[in-house]
């Protein structure tokens, strides 16, 4: 008996010292092996309607994780989408396309091209004549995209200078769609160039066929975001954006600068936060809205508090120093949203 228990005693030693051979990490051939395709670059179909909800996927698959880009870019457009990844699979879950732009513009009803790029393997593919029949909706409050021209409700003023704009484009170039807002020229008198102001009363409640009193937004200034695109033509580095929000505090329906909210966000030229040449989105959360006089922060003079709800006025000025000669910016596709900031 003495033998059997020694033996046994024996057996769960050489048992538990054997040594474990579960791999702990990532197969070394799949980071050094060999590079392999198993299935060509493809897409899951070569039309889309975006605006109907519809998406499509790219596909490929080899023999190694790999670092890889998808690029989309629109023929008339120019607009980019880039994919990311770092698998050795593409399919749905991991190379889907919804519609949305990495680089303005945004996609427009036209043709497109993607290209996958393996930088470290040296490899790179194309699919060809990827057709866009209807584009991807945001959801938002639309205050202007400029499509249907100038609102007769707007208010618009621009003094009287040298090579001034202040008028609707019609360009492939536009970064949303087919329309943007030129604001331009040279004012030696003034640092204001001209404005354009969107009253809530422009717009028409569709459920009772009457104009807005305020802008439809929720109450909660942390899930309100303001989003414009904006674009500086090359060689401008003296523009001033500046936008504005009125608030109706006490709900009587008129403004009054000397007793309610307003608050404002205001952009210039160069600096990681300011302007650029090119098309670029602007967005900005609701309650990181601040209360400005002459640039600096200031009290807001109604109660304080933000309100989206109560908003009355969106107003763009556009302004430069009268000494530092012509000025010029783009604006297009002026959209408030909420959960979240636009994501053309």
């Amino acid at each position: 008996m003495k033998k059997i228990i020694i033996l046994f005693a024996v057996s769960l030693l050489i048992i538990s010292c054997e040594r474990k051979t579960e791999t702990l990490g990532p197969d070394l051939s799949d980071i050094y092996g060999p590079f392999t395709v198993f299935e060509e670059f493809d897409v899951s179909k070569n039309t889309v309607d975006f605006s109907t909800g519809e998406s499509i996927n790219f596909s490929a698959r080899f023999s190694k994780t790999v670092d890889w880009e998808v690029k989309i870019i629109g023929q008339t457009s120019g607009a980019t989408k880039i994919l990311t990844g770092k698998t050795k699979v593409l399919d749905e879950t991991t190379a889907r396309w919804k519609g949305s732009t990495t680089e303005l513009p945004m996609f427009k009803t036209e043709k497109c091209n993607a290209y996958i790029i393996i930088e470290d393997e040296g490899y790179a593919d194309t699919i060809l004549n990827i057709t866009i029949n209807g584009t991807k909706v945001n959801d938002g409050f639309n205050v202007a995209d400029f499509e249907n021209g100038i609102n007769p409700d707007w208010k618009i003023f621009k003094q009287s200078g040298a090579n001034m704009s202040f008028f609707t484009v019609q360009s492939d170039t536009a970064a949303q769609a087919d329309h943007y807002y030129d604001m331009g020229g040279e004012v030696t008198f003034d640092y204001l160039i001209g404005y354009i102001y969107f009253p809530a009363d422009a717009y028409v409640d569709s459920a009772t066929n009457l104009p807005y009193e305020r802008f439809p937004l929720s109450s909660n200034p942390g899930d309100v975001f303001f989003n414009v695109l904006l674009n500086v033509p090359e060689g401008i580095n003296n523009e001033i954006v500046l936008f504005q929000l009125t608030e109706d505090d006490n709900e009587d329906g008129i403004f009054q600068e000397s007793s309610e909210d307003m608050y404002s966000i205001e952009l210039k030229h160069g600096g990681d936060a300011g302007l650029q040449a090119g098309w670029q989105t602007i967005s900005v959360r609701y309650s990181d809205l601040t209360a400005l006089v002459n640039g600096a922060p200031a009290t807001p003079n109604g109660n304080g508090i933000k309100e989206p709800h109560k908003l009355m006025e969106v107003r763009t000025l556009f302004l430069a120093d009268p000494s530092s000669g012509y000025s010029q910016t783009f604006m297009d596709y002026m959209i408030f949203t909420e959960n979240g900031p636009l994501e053309p």
